[in-house]
Order: structure tokens, then sequence, then C-alpha cells
């Protein structure tokens, strides 16, 4: 594959310094920023990150940020999901849909104050659409990006990494939630989240002053525990049943279809764009769903376009994501699959760009 040419167009972050002394082999574009995806190798990446702990750079999710008397009024237009009930130190995962019901991202959101949110946006033009909403409607609410970039840390060995940088308390907050700690006299927000189901950390770093002497923290604290440079891993997310917006959905696609009907509560969202469309869907049901899915016959190729998932000639569905897993020695997948052929057990066929290979739609993801 051709390299990537870097330009201001693409930013680098504040820890990137650390990225590249680390060994970074391979990067992606998000939210206009560097995302490293690769160091020692996927799979490599993958097995250290379930024995030990690594630190990612993610400060590409971008955080979106409501601060005013109606900022809560705004956070419950973006989402179907019922947010009367959280309380500021909570986070929460959230669809955010459009007028249609469409999927425009499923961030983080966490609830600062009464009066002011932080949205971590995955990969779109979210704060275009916030703002246009806010200004459509006249609130009053200041809408901006701010200058926080957050890294993660994440592992079984997470806990005693953190508590070494920032106090044994850090290690008591529940899976969730948010609490303030101390790093060299400045106050960060510290959550018990991440992109992974080995459990972790993210930490939000306001501005760029402190970015690398936290990595330097961290790596120094945790020499004995192997700590490592890393990033979201292919292999692991897909175990685990992590959705990638704009791979495994996209605006095409209601929250019902992307297995999100927990989290899709249209007629407690008083407010909510799109709550009529989502309303209707939720009478009919979805026509199709992501499933997880099972592919043999021998390690499939990088699934970097939606695959043709079909019984006999009929296509059903797509494959997203695929990769072989070394702990269940298969490929595993994510697909969005329709509804006469969804059922657990159903034997389908995948068509890749080196053949078929044969499918399973399975009953649960791997990793819990």
């Amino acid at each position: 594959m051709a390299e990537l040419s870097p330009s201001r167009r693409i930013r680098r972050t504040p820890f990137s310094e650390g990225v590249e002394a680390a060994g970074v082999k391979a990067y992606t574009v998000y939210n206009r920023m560097l995302l490293p995806t690769i160091f020692e190798g996927t799979e490599a990446d993958y097995h250290h990150l379930k024995s030990a702990v690594q630190v990612w750079d993610v400060a590409c999710e971008r955080q979106v940020e409501l601060r005013g008397p109606e900022a809560g009024r705004l956070m419950q237009m973006l989402t179907p999901r019922d947010l009367s009930g959280v309380v500021p130190g909570q986070c929460v995962y959230v669809p955010i849909t459009d007028e249609t019901g469409g999927m425009l991202n499923d961030p983080l959101a966490v609830k600062l104050a009464e009066d002011r949110w932080s949205i971590s946006v995955a990969d779109s033009d979210l704060l275009l659409w916030v703002k246009g909403l806010s200004n459509g409607f006249r609130l009053d609410v200041l809408i901006d990006e701010s200058d926080v970039n957050l890294l993660a840390v994440q592992g079984p060995k997470a806990n005693t990494l953190m508590a070494r940088v920032f106090g044994d308390a850090v290690a008591d907050l529940k899976f969730f939630r948010f609490g303030h700690f101390e790093f060299e006299g400045r106050e960060m927000v510290v959550s018990r989240s991440g992109y992974s189901k080995q459990g972790g950390f993210e930490i939000y770093v306001e501005g760029t002053e402190l970015a690398m002497p936290l990595w330097r923290a961290l790596f120094e604290a945790g020499a004995d525990l192997d700590v490592r440079a890393g990033c979201p891993n292919l292999i692991e997310r897909i175990e685990g049943g992590l959705l990638s917006y704009g791979n495994d959905m996209t605006d095409d696609n209601t929250p019902y279809e992307c297995g999100l009907e927990a989290l899709c509560k249209p007629e407690f969202a008083i407010g909510c764009i799109g709550r009529d469309a989502l309303l209707r869907v939720a009478q009919t049901g979805p026509v199709q769903q992501i499933r997880p899915l099972e592919i043999t016959g021998g390690k499939v190729p990088l699934c970097d376009r939606a695959w043709r998932l079909l019984a006999g000639e009929k296509r059903v569905g797509q494959v997203t994501s695929a990769v072989w897993s070394p702990d269940y020695e298969v490929n595993v997948a994510i697909g969005m699959v329709r509804m006469t052929h969804w059922e657990p057990g159903t034997k389908l066929q995948v068509e890749t760009p080196e053949g078929r290979f044969d499918v399973l739609v399975r009953e649960k993801f791997w990793a819990r």
C-alpha cells in the first residue's frame, strides 16, 4: 500500500513524539489526526494487550464540548438514549442519530456538570451537526472542540500502572465513571473506560504542556509491568464486539440495526432529533442487524471494503470487519445480515478478494 503523505490537514498529536520513539509501524487517519494502528504487529500487539498494559495515543477522539444552560437539552436532542437519569461524574455510550434515525456517531459522552457535557466523537464531522442544531433552535449553549487530548491505558495491568501515577484511589473508579486526579500539580479527568475488553482508563489531558511528561511518567512507572505503546487492536475489538463507526455502521443504519436497541428508547428521549422515525422502526423492527460471524477455510485477507454475504447466489448482507483470531483459531467477523438469515447457526458464504469462504452466524461475540 502507498505511504501516507503528511500535511497540516492531517494533524499530529501531543503524543506523536512518544509514539514515533516507540516504533509505530502504521497509522490511519481519524478525525483528521494520526491514529497508530500497528507497533510490533497486529497479532503481537494483540497478545501483549491481553497479558500486560499498553499506553494508547487516542487524541484523535476529539472532544465536542457543550456548555451553558441548555447543554442538557441539546445533548438529549442528539441521542435516542434517555439521559434523564445521568448524573455528573458519569460516562454514557450514546448512539447519535439524524432526522431519519440514521447513525451519525457512537461516542462516549461525559457529563462533567449539570450544564456541561463532553463528547468523545468517532470519526465524523459531528461538531458541524451539533452547531447546526444549536443555531437552528437558538439554544443557549456554547459549542467547541476543546483542547483536550485523550491518552488511554488498557490491559489487565492497567490498575497497577495507573495507581502508581495517580494514586491508589484511581483504581476504585467504577466502570463508566470518572474522577479528578492530580498529576504534576494539575488536575486531570480520568475515566474508567476505553476501546477494549481488557479493562482500563482514559485520561483527558488538557492542552499540550503535560502530554509528553505524562507519557514518560507512565512508561517509567510501568517498566516492570512490560508497559508498551499500543493502539486499538482489530482482533481484540472484533472478538469483543466493539463496533467501528464508518466500518460496521454508517448513517444508513439505525441503532436497531446496530444491535443498540437497549440504548435506543425514543419514547423516553423527549426532544431527540429522529425520534419519530425511530419510533416507527421500533414498531416494525429492523430488517437487518449486526451479527457476529465465524469465517472458516483459512485466514481471510484484509477487509478494507464491504464483502458480499451470500445464501447461495442471493445477497443477504455484508461483512464489514474480519480478521484471523490466534486465540480462537478462526476468522472472527462482524457483518450486517438480513433478518431472513440472521438466526444463530445459519450457514452462509462470503465473497472476498481471495474467493469464497464459509460463514457461520453466531449467537454471541467471542469475548465478554
